[in-house]
Formats: C-alpha cells, sequence, structure tokens
C-alpha cells in the first residue's frame, strides 16, 4: 500500500519502520524543518519497552539514557522534605526501563529507516478526500498525492483529527493544569544526578540534569494560575512562569533568571484526547493524536510505539482490508488506554496539591516510597503490564 503518515515524533516514525520493513510505500510528513529536537524526559517501561527491543533499538537507546540518582523533593528553602531512589521504579519495572529524551527515541527509529521512507519537511496537510478507495491528501507546499491510508500521528492538536473527525474541542478533556518546560546550559546548582522538585498550591517546578551540561526544567501549572488565560506567543510564555513562580522561594529567583535567557519554551494544556473511533474509513490515528493518556498519565511514549506495531502487525493480518485490520487495531488497545486514562484522574492531585496540607501529605508519601512493601502498594498498579504485545511475525 501506499501509506501517508503526517507526524515524525515516536508514534509517526515508529509506523514507517514498521511499514517500510513490511514493503509499503510510506510517506512520513513533518511540519518542522527537521526532526524536533529536546522536548520531555520520558521513562520508558512495559509494552513500549518491549516495542522498542524488537525493532532491535533498544541496545543503541540504553546508551542515550538520562540517568537520575533520586528524586528529590524540597520546600522553599530548600530542605529535603520527601523523595526516594530510582532504584525503587526500576525495581516496579523489574530492571526494564529507560530514561529517555523523546526526541532521542524518535530520531534513533528516524535513523533506522535507512532512506526507505520519502519525508517531506517544513509542510502539513490540509486536505483530505477519502473517497472509499483511495485518498486524495493536499499538503501547504507539495503536490497532492493519492494513498491507500491516511494516518494521524501529529499529536494532542492532530491536523489529521481535526479535518477528519472534527475539533479539538469534541475529544479534548482538560484536567486543569498547564505545562512547561525549557532547557538551560550551565545552570547551578546541578546536585549531581539527583531530579529535584519544589511544590507549592497548585504550582510544581522541576530540573532534571541532562548531558553536555544542560538542565532541564519541568513546571506544572493548575489552571488558575495562570490569572484569566493561557499564552499564545513567546512572551506570554515567559510572563506566565513569571507570574506564577515569583513567590515560591526555592530556587524560583535563578530559574526565571534563565527563562529569561531561552528562545524556546514548550508551553501546553494538559490534555486527554477520548473517542469512540480511532478510524474513519481510510484515515486512521495512532498516538497521542487517538487518546492521549496526558502528560500526567505518564507512558504515552510506550502507547505510541506499541499502537504503532499493532497497527502495522494489523494492516500485514487483514492485507488490503484496512476496515479490519484498523478496527482491530482499536479492540487490542483501546480498553488499555482508557485505564490509563482514568488512573490520570487520581494522579494530577498528587502532582500538583491545591493546598499547603495536600503537599506536605505528597512529600510523606513519597518518604514511604523507601520502604520495601510501600512502593508496590502506592505505585505498583502503574508498572502492571494489561497486555503483551501480539505476535506478528513481523
Amino acid at each position: 500500500m501506499k501509506v501517508a503518515i503526517n507526524g515524525a515524533g515516536i508514534a509517526g516514525t515508529a509506523l514507517a519502520y514498521w511499514l517500510s520493513k513490511l514493503g509499503h510505500e510510506v510517506l512520513l510528513v513533518e511540519r518542522a524543518p527537521e526532526l524536533r529536537t529536546g522536548g520531555f524526559v520520558v521513562n520508558l517501561w512495559g509494552i513500549g519497552y518491549d516495542a522498542l527491543e524488537r525493532m532491535g533499538l533498544l541496545p543503541r537507546l540504553l546508551e542515550l539514557q538520562h540517568h537520575s540518582d533520586e528524586l528529590r523533593m524540597v520546600d522553599r528553602s530548600g530542605r529535603t522534605r520527601g523523595g526516594y531512589p530510582s532504584s525503587v521504579l526500576l525495581k516496579l519495572a523489574k530492571g526494564r526501563m529507560a530514561t529517555l529524551a523523546r526526541s532521542d527515541i524518535a530520531a534513533a527509529i528516524y535513523g533506522s529507516l535507512d532512506g526507505r521512507v520519502e519525508t517531506l519537511f517544513g509542510d502539513g496537510v490540509t486536505a483530505i478526500d477519502d473517497d472509499g478507495t483511495r485518498v486524495r491528501v493536499e499538503f501547504e507546499h507539495s503536490t497532492p498525492r493519492e494513498v491507500d491510508l491516511v494516518i494521524g500521528a501529529d499529536g494532542l492538536h492532530s491536523r489529521v483529527r481535526q479535518l477528519v473527525f472534527g475539533p479539538d474541542a469534541r475529544f479534548e478533556y482538560p484536567m486543569g493544569c498547564h505545562v512547561a518546560s525549557f532547557e538551560v546550559a550551565g545552570y547551578r546548582p546541578r546536585n549531581g544526578n539527583a531530579y529535584v522538585a519544589h511544590t507549592a498550591p497548585g504550582r510544581y517546578v522541576a530540573r532534571f540534569p541532562m548531558r553536555d551540561d544542560r538542565m532541564l526544567f519541568f513546571v506544572l501549572l493548575r489552571d488558575e494560575h495562570l490569572k484569566g488565560r493561557a499564552p499564545t506567543n513567546h512572551l506570554e510564555r515567559k510572563a506566565a512562569l513569571t507570574g506564577a513562580l515569583a513567590d515560591i522561594g526555592w530556587e524560583s529567583a535563578a530559574i526565571l533568571s534563565a527563562v529569561g535567557q531561552v528562545e524556546d519554551i514548550y508551553f501546553d494544556s494538559i490534555s486527554q484526547i477520548c473517542m469512540d473511533a480511532w478510524a474513519k474509513g481510510r484515515v486512521a490515528l495512532i498516538g497521542d493524536a487517538a487518546a492521549c493518556p496526558s502528560l500526567i498519565a505518564g507512558e504515552g511514549a510506550g502507547f505510541a510505539l506499541a499502537k504503532a506495531y499493532v497497527l502495522a502487525g494489523e494492516l500485514h493480518r487483514h492485507g488490503g482490508d484496512t476496515g479490519a485490520a484498523t478496527a482491530r487495531y482499536q479492540t487490542r488497545l483501546k480498553a488499555v488506554v482508557a485505564r490509563k486514562q482514568k488512573h490520570a484522574e487520581s494522579l494530577a492531585a498528587s502532582f500538583v496539591p491545591r493546598t499547603a496540607l495536600g503537599v506536605r501529605v505528597r512529600d510523606y508519601a513519597t518518604l514511604l516510597m523507601r520502604l520495601p512493601v510501600f512502593p508496590r502498594i502506592l505505585m505498583g498498579r502503574y508498572f502492571k503490564d494489561e497486555m503483551a504485545l501480539p505476535e506478528y511475525g513481523i
């Protein structure tokens, strides 16, 4: 088949990998002028870890891991109030967990394509016309193409989903928080390999040490701290962070000084995407475009890898019957993703408590993670594998 995939993140590159391996002709479309760099660091375990292993990319990506020795929760004076060693999570994952930058995962997969996939960088899909037998796709800059299948792998605000399924408001369920992240070179203090976080009521800020003396900052804000509306440009993002973090203590002055120097700040709502159907005719969605569990839930990268593998496997199993393949793909994964989304609702309160008492209780709970039984009691369900990847012989 000829397949057009919109989005060259983890989901899009992974699907391109499997489909090209199976002999399909793949067109990968990416709005950015090149593969995206930076972005979040994720813990990858379970079916996502298994999918990378099946692709043969795990050894290479393990070399690119970011190592953190501990999660350390501190108060406004920098005193330790909670936390636990990272080995606790590794044990819950039975030793099969990797801490990786999302961009490193996508780049490793894309590099493995070895020229088998045509890529349009700096372009985007503007129209999709599905006549039931073929799909005509129009682009911002390139000549229109006719393909057998179109895949939206273009994230939370998927353009393919908007064009074929309807506006974001029909499927996006905000969780009352926004997230910001940015990188800074040479930030001090560094505290070795510790992930250090401070929480004030409704506000959470953490720093994570990266390679090459860079520091990744991660900020969660309850919507009430945005004073009316979410920022829409770089200056507004800086102003929103300044307004939300200026009075929280800890390293807020140094962090806001660093914010003044950065040129790129990621800022978006924390939302889930919930849909009854992930496919319509000859158009299907994968990754966050189909069912974003939310950044708070975690494992979004893992589910992106799993969805890509399962969709490719079902297309292989059902031959040219794309309807049967996409239906089976959804049946295999939808219930698992829905349970992950349900878990996220309880996690939001622990990430960003609204009250000082809530912060103290959460920090105390993290100290319990140091004791033998409590990690499995408090977090075991998040590491439980609810499904295994099917065998497709690919």
